[in-house]
């Protein structure tokens, strides 16, 4: 009797592991075949050359940029992830990464001091198309003249006419970047001759804006020639106090978007076979907080690629983020000119890799056969990953 009592909680504990173990076994059996399908969904696009996979390449928390031999490594990278766009930091901070005559006439500086006498920009061209890889110029920076430094940079201290100013006459300053006025039609001009200027003297494949190309501040707006122009328009009456005024918003956002038209009509003109690629912040916080109304811009047709910076940290916000993108404002007939980006490193920040691809799976779920990555660095961390997806 003793020996039946101790025998039937033996048998039902054995009975129990074994069926724990199935389950644990079965478990796993369904996490590897998911990271096989997903391994599966982003090679897919390898059947689909005229999807974007690339990343961007940056001159901050990155010495990609500053050599000959890390861009050519910047390069091999690329290619052994499978990738075919480099989306290379071309403008910011007041300066080129490239010896430019419009900057040495406007500031007396043609180049970022950190790489003078040679040609980033040219190098990494050469490099990249060796090995079949667009290089997409990026005025990162726009309209934005300087990063944390309150007189604005070279720039507007020797043009303070052209500076955004704030309700209270100080230089737009938001999260630490200090802003021209976009709506003024000699800084637009500006920026125009430095997207020509890589146009006419580069072999790029294209150029891109961002969040702040073309984009100002909410805030902004306050300045004497933006106020003078809105007054004119409204019968003498001064701008909305509150920067967050609808009508206030629409009215700066419409003479971006006319921007953006004109910067589309004058790239044709000068290679009707570059690409047009604009990275924008996600809608309508684009608009409501930098003026930008970028739906408009790929429903006029002004752009060729449209990456909003789908930059969330887990799959749930970026599901939801994603749909809105996908159901509310691209249509289904632009949809191909869609890629997102996505986050995958800032500061101490990276991504984990299920998380990365629970994003590429999301992607393809939408029918988008491709993605930019934030960053470079992002990708060097995680290369055995990035190689398996290649591959």
């Amino acid at each position: 009797m003793f020996r039946i009592v101790y025998l039937f909680p033996e048998f039902i504990l054995y009975s129990t592991m074994k069926r724990q173990s199935f389950i644990l076994f079965t478990m796993l059996i369904l996490f590897f075949s998911c990271q096989d399908k997903t391994v599966h969904l982003a090679e897919k696009t390898e059947d689909k050359p005229n999807a974007t996979r690339g990343y961007w390449l940056t001159n901050v928390d990155s010495k990609a940029m500053f050599s000959p031999d890390s861009l050519k490594k910047a390069v091999d990278v690329c290619a052994e992830s499978g990738m075919n766009s480099i989306y290379a930091v071309t403008w910011n901070n007041g300066m080129t990464m490239y010896p430019s005559k419009v900057m040495e006439e406007l500031t007396g500086q043609s180049i970022d001091p950190r790489v003078s006498g040679w040609d980033p920009l040219d190098t990494l061209i050469r490099y990249a198309h060796d090995k079949g890889i667009r290089v997409i110029g990026w005025f990162e920076f726009g309209f934005a003249s300087a990063y944390a430094d309150p007189t604005g940079g070279p720039i507007l201290q020797k043009h303070p006419g052209w500076a955004a100013l704030d309700r209270d006459g100080r230089i737009a300053t938001k999260n630490n970047f200090q802003w021209m006025n976009a709506l003024h039609p000699e800084v637009q001009d500006l920026l125009l001759s430095l997207v020509l200027e890589v146009i006419r003297n580069y072999d790029i494949d294209g150029i891109q804006g961002d969040d702040r190309l073309p984009a100002m501040p909410t805030l902004a707006g306050y300045d004497p020639y933006t106020t003078s122009m809105y007054r004119a328009e409204h019968n003498g009456i001064d701008p909305p106090d509150d920067p967050k005024d609808e009508d206030w918003i629409r009215w700066r956002a419409d003479i971006l978007n006319a921007f953006m038209e004109r910067l589309h009509q004058k790239v044709r003109e000068a290679d009707p076979g570059i690409t047009i690629s604009m990275a924008p912040s996600i809608f309508p916080w684009s608009l409501e907080e930098y003026l930008q109304d970028w739906p408009a811009w790929v429903q006029n047709g002004w752009v060729d690629e449209i990456i909003p910076q789908v930059y969330r940290y887990d799959i749930g916000k970026y599901r939801a983020a994603l749909h809105e993108i996908v159901e509310h404002q691209v249509s289904p007939e632009n949809r191909h000119i869609l890629f997102p980006g996505m986050l995958i490193k800032v500061g101490d920040y990276l991504a984990d890799t299920n998380f990365i691809s629970q994003m590429i799976v999301e992607n393809r779920r939408h029918g988008l056969d491709g993605e930019v990555f934030f960053f470079y660095e992002g990708i060097v961390r995680q290369m055995p990953y990035f190689q398996k997806l290649a591959r």
